[in-house]
Formats: C-alpha cells, sequence, structure tokens
C-alpha cells in the first residue's frame, strides 16, 4: 500500500484544526485562526515524522506531551498556568471524542485498506469521511458541554455585589457569565456590565443620561462632570446584533462580592453602564465575569462545576 507524506500531512493538519477550534469554543476564549493554523501545522509536522520514523519511539510519550503544550500555547496563549492546564485538559477531552467518532466511522464504512504505523492511521478512505468525523465529533463535544453547564443549578450563577464610588455604594444581583470577557483596552481592567438603572444612587443622573455624548466629547452642558471625568473609560465592544459598539465606562473604588458566607474583593474595577436591562425577569441587574473571580481564588459551587 502505497502511502504519501502530503495525504498524512493534509489528513493531520485539518483534524488538529477543528480540534483546536473546538476547545477554542469550549473554553470560551478568543478565536485567532492564524494561530490556531499554526499549532495544527506543528501538530502535522510531528505526526509526519512520527510516520516516517524520524522520531524515537521511547521518547513518543514525552514528545507528544510537550507537543500538546506548545500547541495550546500557541494556539490560545493563556494568561497563566492555570489557565493553560484547563485549556491542555479541554484540548485532551476533545481529542479523545474526535478519536472515538474516528474509529467508530471506520468500523461502520470498514474502507478496504487501513495502515498503522507508528501510531498513525493512514487508509483509502476519502478526506471527507475525515471531514465527517470532524463535524460530529465537534456537535458531540459541544452539545455535551451545554448539557452538563445546563444541570448546574441557577442558585450557582447568581452572587451578590456591592459596588462602591467614594462614600456611595449600591448592592444588587449580578450573574456570573462565562460570556462576559469584556477589559478596559488600555489597561486590561475587567469589566462589571451595569444597567443604568441601578447607578443612580452612585453616578449623577445627568452622566447617565448623556453616555453617549460623554463617549463622543460632547460635556460643555453636563454638569458635574468634573467630579467624574477621571474615572471614565470608553469601552469597545462586540454583541449580537451588535458590532463596533461603545459603552461608557466608570472606575469603581472597589466591588465587593458575596456569596454564602465569602466575601471577595475585586479593585481596579470598570463599570460598563448599559441602557436596557440585563434580565428579562429582573432577576439580576449585573453580568459579571467568571475569570476575574476564578482567578482570585473564588470558591463557588459554579467554579467547581464549570473547571474540568
Amino acid at each position: 500500500m502505497t502511502v504519501y507524506i502530503d495525504v498524512v500531512l493534509m489528513e493531520n493538519l485539518f483534524m488538529n484544526y477543528i480540534i483546536l477550534f473546538a476547545t477554542a469554543i469550549i473554553n470560551k476564549v478568543e478565536i485567532k485562526l492564524i494561530r490556531i493554523l499554526l499549532a495544527s501545522i506543528i501538530g502535522s509536522l510531528y505526526a509526519v515524522a512520527n510516520y516516517t520514523s524520524i522520531l524515537e519511539n521511547k521518547l513518543g510519550l514525552i514528545l507528544k506531551i510537550f507537543l500538546s503544550i506548545a500547541m495550546v500555547y500557541l494556539a490560545f496563549k493563556p494568561r497563566n498556568f492555570k489557565q493553560c492546564i484547563k485549556q491542555l485538559l479541554i484540548f485532551y477531552l476533545t481529542s479523545f471524542t474526535f478519536g472515538g467518532v474516528a474509529f467508530a466511522l471506520l468500523y461502520f464504512i470498514k474502507p478496504g485498506e487501513l495502515l498503522m504505523k507508528n501510531g498513525v492511521y493512514i487508509g483509502t478512505y476519502p478526506l471527507k469521511i475525515a471531514l465527517m468525523g470532524g463535524i460530529v465529533g465537534f456537535v458531540i463535544v459541544t452539545i455535551a458541554f451545554k448539557i452538563i453547564k445546563g444541570k448546574i443549578s441557577k442558585k450557582d450563577i447568581f452572587c451578590q455585589i456591592t459596588i462602591q464610588i467614594e462614600e456611595q455604594s449600591k448592592t444588587l444581583i449580578a450573574m456570573l457569565d462565562t460570556g462576559n470577557q469584556l477589559k478596559e483596552p488600555l489597561t486590561g481592567a475587567p469589566v462589571v456590565i451595569v444597567e443604568k438603572e441601578e447607578l443612580k444612587e452612585l453616578i449623577p443622573e445627568q452622566i447617565i443620561a448623556n453616555s453617549k455624548e460623554i463617549i463622543e466629547g460632547n460635556i460643555e452642558e453636563i454638569t458635574q462632570i468634573e467630579k467624574f471625568k477621571n474615572r471614565f473609560r470608553v469601552l469597545p465592544f462586540n454583541s449580537i446584533g451588535k458590532t463596533n459598539g461603545l459603552l461608557l465606562g466608570i472606575k469603581a473604588d472597589k466591588v465587593t462580592v458575596k456569596y454564602d458566607t465569602q466575601e471577595i474583593t475585586l479593585n481596579n474595577i470598570i463599570l460598563g453602564i448599559y441602557d436596557e436591562n440585563l434580565s428579562k425577569n429582573n432577576n439580576y441587574h449585573a453580568l459579571i465575569g467568571l475569570d476575574m473571580l476564578e482567578e482570585r481564588g473564588c470558591p463557588n459551587e459554579y467554579f467547581r462545576n464549570v473547571k474540568v
């Protein structure tokens, strides 16, 4: 049976790419296609080297571990060791799922010729079978994680936060949001999204009502602005139905998060002023990013369930 190196390279490139793409979706990290492509190429080159026996078999396991770490780091650039381990575990879990799907397809399709050499499977089955396996694996993994997250108790995704600006404070209910990764672009400070109605006790109503004008720099007729202008931040964001949007941000002195009997204080937090209601049923009035609490060792049950 004749096997072409370019076939080995392309099949592994495709599978590595879709596995890394699925890992990014599950981890809710920013997807940069060029970084994922470069990481996929590294994995494919390893597969070719392994297939052609350039690498020694006794070094295979060690090289695979280091290769996985390199691929995850290149594709996602984790901020710290903890996040790297989380992304690496999701990468492995996704890879095992895709591998299981591939074996199932091989069982049902039963290609006429199938060769295994140094842990690399090569057969006469067409590339569309590999494409089908990737799509099926992607669907299985994403649906499975949605089901797992859907079983998390609702009481664990809400918390009580207290916002303090100078001598004034406001307590409200916030939802822990895995999708809220908004940061202030210049300093990288995390952002808590808050409904504007909830901030009227902390910020003059005239400022809240004229947030668009402040963003555009039209502040001549706005009173009491001198007291707050050093706290203003402009926050670019993208969301469903809204691209290249801007929010007015206000720097808080501190935000205290309370759950059960535990409390955690967050400093250097920006409040993103949101014009509409965040919840249809008024169950919560703010969105707080999961990452900013997770990095500070928050022991909330929600985090223990989400982590893999």
